[in-house]
């Protein structure tokens, strides 16, 4: 069997290009309101998903419009149970509605950067996820204690890697607050995703080659070129014969 991968993208953020990215994915991250998105762009988000064929997943985050969700807060964990559910429960009842099934949940901004570290959080988000409904995927950071949580909580994990972001010697992406954490050359990309999908591994800022584990793979839509950089990354999958399918 050849290899496959899933490609995610999240969506419902603002950016304006979702429908045209979704032609280049095969899973999407609806932003559930509390970091970016209302009902009614969960609604259309959805139906264009459910158009196209996608796996649709829920991306909760802290409510935190100002910063996109991208401060880190030090939450009781109740409370982040409570957010996080509330936020998978709003779009599964718009993906109900649609005809449509959630399919997985992936954790946005700085609320994913402190699960990767963090095992009480980590296993706080993944029991929320359970308590909704244990059938749906936990997507986290390879490597990182997100899936090591998410598989004693007894769900399916799906291990993330990233098209755009560097990664630090112990398999980290690196801070978005450093100079080289983004990857804007496609070409780049490109080889990246090829390393982590092909071999095993990614290229750390390092130097040194560091095994992760790629089950999705995510494309930002909220860069430069974005839908010029989802295109190359999908021609150059189907070229190396990579099937693009969700998880």
């Amino acid at each position: 069997m050849g290899l496959s991968v899933d490609l995610n993208c999240d969506m419902g953020e603002g950016c304006g290009n979702d429908a045209a990215l979704m032609d280049y994915v095969s899973s999407v991250n609806i932003a559930c309101g509390f970091h970016a998105g209302d009902v009614d762009t969960m609604r259309r988000t959805v139906e264009t998903a459910l158009e196209k064929g996608l796996a649709i997943g829920a991306h909760p985050g802290y409510r935190d419009r100002e910063n996109f969700g991208r401060t880190s807060m030090n939450l009781p964990l109740n409370e982040v149970y409570d957010i996080v559910t509330e936020q998978i429960n709003i779009l599964r009842q718009i993906c109900s509605n649609e005809g449509a099934a959630l399919h997985h949940v992936k954790p946005h901004g700085a609320l994913y950067n402190q699960a990767v570290r963090d095992a009480g959080l980590a296993r706080t988000i993944a029991e929320s996820v359970r308590d909704v409904d244990s059938n749906l995927v936990y997507f986290g950071l390879s490597g990182s204690v997100m899936i090591d949580e998410g598989e004693k909580g007894g769900l399916r994990t799906a291990s993330e890697v990233f098209a755009d972001r560097t990664y630090q010697n112990d398999g980290s992406l690196t801070p978005r607050s450093e100079p080289n954490a983004l990857i804007s050359g496609t070409n780049k990309a490109m080889r990246q995703v090829l390393d982590m999908l092909k071999y095993g591994c990614v290229r750390s800022t390092g130097g040194i080659m560091v095994a992760i584990k790629a089950d999705t793979v995510c494309i930002h839509g909220d860069g430069p070129h974005p839908l010029e950089f989802a295109r190359a990354i999908y021609a150059n999958l189907i070229d190396n014969d990579i099937a693009i399918k969700a998880t």
